[in-house]
């Protein structure tokens, strides 16, 4: 068991309808490509149940996190903040905030979506919990925020998930401390300038995902996204970085622990 190689897939969301069939071979999958861990990610509170209860499905192969996205920030209320403090504090399998974050992309709440990213900090910082940031086309308003927060709260360790940003962006984050993953965006043809950020970041700061059910990496690219599909990304970014699969596994692995505080067995 020792010599097999071992991949964690950092971001998932198998809580979604379309899973709800072939969950039993979608494990079966994810344990033959050598995916020994999932991250699953939450999109509003009301999800954490459904996802409680994949945990206990699969015992020890699911850690999960509690958090808004910025897309639902509509879903926000007074109560929110108390529900994922609540929520987080309830079960030792919740290894992160969020996912949290910025989404600009044709969004009319901007102040909002800002409003509720701060809260969401806060209660991450108050459990020493580390965040699960989405941002898409607000890198410069997300990096103020967080210099910002570490200046007068003092910093949280994070991850930028599903990254897709230039490399100046990638150093931003880098600089504030943050892991930076790649989900199957970096495989696709024209994601060349993401494929830039890819070389940017240090290894000891490297993550891998799915993302799934979306952005299928090539080869699988147009199909539903699963967590065995996370071997293709691994596979690209250690040829793109000149590395050996096994060397990237190992690192991301380590990587992943580190920041969700995870115990692997070997």
């Amino acid at each position: 068991m020792s010599n097999q190689m071992q991949l964690i897939d950092t971001h998932v969301h198998i809580n979604f309808d379309v899973f709800e069939k072939d969950l039993d071979s979608l494990q079966t999958r994810w344990q033959e490509a050598e995916v020994v861990h999932l991250i699953h990610s939450c999109v509003e509170p009301k999800e954490f149940k459904g996802i409680q209860a994949l945990a206990d499905r699969f015992q020890e192969q699911l850690s999960f996190a509690v958090g808004l996205h910025p897309l639902d920030a509509h879903k926000w209320t007074q109560t929110t903040a108390e529900e994922i403090l609540k929520a987080a504090q309830s079960d030792s399998r919740v290894v992160a905030i969020g996912e949290m974050g910025l989404d600009f992309y044709k969004a009319d709440n901007q102040d909002w979506q800002k409003q509720i990213l701060k809260s969401q900090l806060a209660i991450a910082h108050e459990l020493g919990k580390p965040i699960i940031i989405h941002c898409r086309e607000a890198a410069a308003e997300l990096k103020e925020i967080l210099q910002s927060f570490w200046s007068n709260e003092g910093p949280v360790k994070g991850v930028m998930h599903c990254w897709s940003g230039t490399p100046e962006e990638t150093q931003w984050f880098l600089d504030l401390g943050l892991y930076i993953s790649f989900s199957g965006i970096v495989t696709f043809k024209k994601a060349t300038q993401l494929r830039e950020s890819a070389l940017v970041v240090p290894s000891d700061r490297l993550l891998i995902e799915t993302d799934c059910p979306f952005l299928a990496p090539v080869p699988k690219r147009g199909k539903r996204n699963e967590p065995s599909y996370v071997r293709y990304v691994a596979e690209f970014l250690a040829q793109w970085r000149g590395v050996s699969l096994e060397s990237l596994a190992k690192q991301t692995t380590e990587n992943a622990c580190q920041l969700f505080g995870l115990l692997i067995a070997n």
